[in-house]
């Protein structure tokens, strides 16, 4: 083969290798960004039903069926309520027993699949809680965004925003406590969720750029009557919340901030997002370069 001629060749596979790397460094970030809301993730297994007895369910055996502290149960027509492990109970060697807070709707059956969630209730303010509320609607960036306010006599208002897998019924968690304190709720719905804008790639951002919406519902706070706002932010609603105190026009009205698992490192989250997805350990430094 002349010089030129294996010059060429050899730029050509560079290119074709390094094409090859930029798409699967895309598949793989796409892989772990694109995760529907409301959608379990995508390392949330579910468990098998074992039994259930007298305030108790018993659970294949699992890191998810061991975490400390109340979630929820969900399965095709099934939401319960679990409380911590019963650790004196009777069970098996691959079973774990959890004590039964309550059946929302359906029933929990032998060999039913259910994974675990934070999400503790179903429905609206007002078929779940018996608050009133109203539906609204809040002018966005890229268009309408969906929320629940529940109104209360303080001019401080809280608003709350969901994070990674979960959906705006996560904060009604607190919604009987916020409204015991008189102060009003807005719980928004973002991009990418159910009845809100899709963002034009699909993907989320873990709060780059889903913070304008929070931006947004400041704005319409402000504008209906808050003096200032308390930003109450799970995961990647945590970090919207970072993001609108520093770079929101009406930051000065954000007197509170409340973070639970805001993400800090976004390589790590997406790392950890993209490998639970299947992704192959080799391909994740590619992730990261191409969500860069």
């Amino acid at each position: 083969m002349r010089p030129a001629t294996a010059t060429a060749a050899a730029v050509t596979t560079i290119l074709g290798v390094g094409a090859a790397a930029v798409a699967a460094g895309r598949y793989a970030s796409d892989a772990a960004l694109k995760v529907p809301s409301g959608r379990p993730f995508p390392g949330d297994h579910r468990l098998t039903v074992h039994a259930t007895a007298a305030g108790q369910v018993t659970l294949t055996r699992s890191f998810a069926a061991l975490r400390p502290g109340t979630y929820g149960l969900v399965g095709p027509g099934v939401h319960a309520v679990v409380g911590p492990v019963i650790e004196q109970a009777e069970r098996g060697a691959d079973t774990v027993v959890r004590r039964l807070e309550r059946v929302v709707h359906g029933s929990l059956e032998p060999g039913a699949k259910v994974r675990m969630t934070p999400e503790l209730y179903s429905g609206d303010p007002g078929s779940a809680l018996g608050l009133d509320f109203k539906e609204v609607e809040i002018p966005g960036e890229l268009g309408v965004l969906p929320a629940w306010f529940v109104p209360a006599p303080r001019d401080v208002w809280v608003i709350t925003v969901h994070g990674l897998g979960t959906t705006r019924e996560h904060p009604m968690n607190l919604m009987g406590f916020l409204n015991a304190q008189q102060m009003p709720v807005l719980d928004l719905a973002y991009r990418g969720d159910a009845g809100a804008p899709r963002p034009a790639d699909g993907l989320g951002h873990l709060g780059e750029s889903e913070w304008r919406d929070l931006d947004a519902a400041i704005r319409y706070a402000v504008r209906y009557g808050a003096h200032s706002v308390i930003v109450h932010g799970w995961s990647t609603g945590a970090s919207m919340a970072l993001h609108a105190a520093v770079n929101c026009a009406l930051r000065d009205r954000i007197t509170g901030l409340v973070l639970d698992s805001p993400v800090l490192d976004w390589r790590a989250t997406l790392r950890a997002l993209a490998a639970a997805r299947g992704v192959p350990a080799a391909l994740l430094p590619l992730a990261v370069r191409a969500a860069q």
